[in-house]
């Protein structure tokens, strides 16, 4: 059964402000593991120089209720370790 998750780049963290999400998406998809390759993409793209939002640290998969279900941030990528 489908479920609606969403993914959600989000920006860097400055001194006392709590940190924003750049863009969000919402996807109906049967497991968060499967919305793994996609939220990495998305920060992939973030990296790319046509990207015109905010700059982003991280993306995340949180599910309907809100709950953080996977996190993958620059410093991830820049070490080469995989995702999923």
């Amino acid at each position: 059964m489908n479920q609606t998750f969403h993914i959600e780049a989000i920006g860097y963290a400055e001194a006392g402000r709590p940190v924003a999400v750049v863009q969000r998406q919402s996807v109906r998809a049967e497991s968060a593991e499967s919305l793994q390759r996609r939220a990495v993409r998305l920060l992939q793209r973030s990296r790319a120089p046509q990207w015109n939002l905010a700059p982003v640290e991280a993306v995340r998969i949180l599910d309907g209720a809100g709950t953080e279900l996977f996190r993958w941030t620059i410093w991830d990528e820049m070490s080469g370790a995989r995702a999923g």
